[in-house]
């Protein structure tokens, strides 16, 4: 499986961190950055995460931010991506089984990172179950291409 992994200057550490547990896991992992902790702007490391999974080159993307919030309301801006913030294992499941995320988002201000790596896995490890919850998503889907139609006439 190949994930993108992006982050801000507050998420670097972390993001280095998973990116390092991810390869030796014997994930491929992508980094588009940030390559250090100087000041940047997180939407544009978000859009590149969702473009590169929107265009399939990757299975999933992980953003790092300092609360994950900044990330996930950039990241759920681009047309059919969903993201999601987990700081608990529930959430990484749920955002998976029941909401088929393809982008996690995780705040470094706001979990251990030994418990990011435990949430990571676990996202991964979840694939969008159906059920009662496909006419959930697709009814998300409905209104995404409802407005994205209306803000395009």
């Amino acid at each position: 499986m190949k994930i993108i992994i992006g982050a801000d200057e507050a998420g670097y550490d972390y993001k280095e961190e998973i990116k390092k547990f991810l390869t030796t896991g014997g994930y491929e992992v992508i980094d588009c950055g940030v390559y250090d902790k100087s000041p940047s702007l997180y939407p544009d490391i978000a859009i590149k995460v969702c473009n590169d999974v929107l265009k399939q080159e990757s299975n999933r993307g992980i953003l790092i931010c300092g609360t994950g919030i900044g990330m996930a309301i950039t990241a759920n801006k681009v047309p059919h991506i969903r993201a999601a913030v987990c700081h608990d294992i529930y959430s990484a499941q749920r955002s998976r089984k029941s909401n088929d995320a393809q982008i996690l988002c995780m705040g470094a201000r706001v979990i251990g990172i030994e418990l990011a790596k435990v949430l990571v896995l676990e996202w991964l490890h979840c694939e969008f179950s159906g059920g009662g919850s496909t006419d959930k998503v697709e009814r998300i889907k409905y209104y995404e291409n409802l407005y994205h139609a209306e803000n395009h006439q």
